[in-house]
């Protein structure tokens, strides 16, 4: 392993934990409620985006990606387990869940990497809608720094990339759109006061 790619790790581990702190300590104090069906879901679609992106030989580039479903399935352990720590759930909540899984369906059935990796974006996707719409509608409920770790690593890994591959980048740009519209979201009265 070269210097640069143990920087690279090093950086991906350290602003993950940075964000992963201000969020559980965010639930703690119940000033961020996590959206479950959301966050399940960006556990479950990242770890398979990242599975997909090794399959398909793209190295240290999908470890933003690991690490982006990783810590989100102890955010939804956090808040299932903490009372009253999450947000309520609707019926379009629902809706985008069961979509989402079956984006994650396709994923299994298909055999193309890229195709895959095309399902299991749309899958997070899909289960990121409510909460962008809760961020938007409610960004008191959110932590804008929880989102910085994704945005900042998953830059740092297009600098990773083997290949221009669509498998090997396209959760990287993917996960780069969404972490910077949810802390512009998140921050957009801070920013725009009139």
């Amino acid at each position: 392993m070269s210097t640069v790619e143990i920087i690279y790790l090093v950086i991906v581990f350290s602003t993950s934990i940075f964000g992963l702190y201000f969020i559980i300590r965010d639930i703690i104090r119940g000033t961020t409620k996590p959206n479950l069906v959301t966050w399940f879901f960006w556990g479950l679609a990242p770890l398979v985006g990242s599975y997909l992106q090794l399959k398909a030989g793209a190295g240290l580039s999908a470890l933003p990606v690991f690490m982006a479903g990783f810590f989100p399935v102890i955010i939804f352990i956090l808040a299932l387990v903490r009372k009253n720590a999450h947000w309520k759930i609707t019926i379009f909540d629902i809706f985008c869940g069961v979509f989402s899984l079956v984006a994650l369906i396709l994923w299994v059935v298909t055999k193309r990497a890229d195709i895959s990796i095309l399902f299991a974006i749309l899958s997070d996707g899909l289960a990121a809608i409510p909460t962008l719409i809760k961020s938007w509608k409610f960004p008191e409920t959110e932590t804008a720094l929880g989102y910085t770790p994704g945005l900042i690593n998953n830059t740092l890994a297009l600098f990773m990339v083997r290949s221009w591959t669509f498998s090997q980048y396209s959760f990287g740009i993917y996960f780069i759109v969404l972490n910077l519209t949810l802390i512009l979201f998140i921050t957009r009265k801070k920013i725009f006061k009139s």
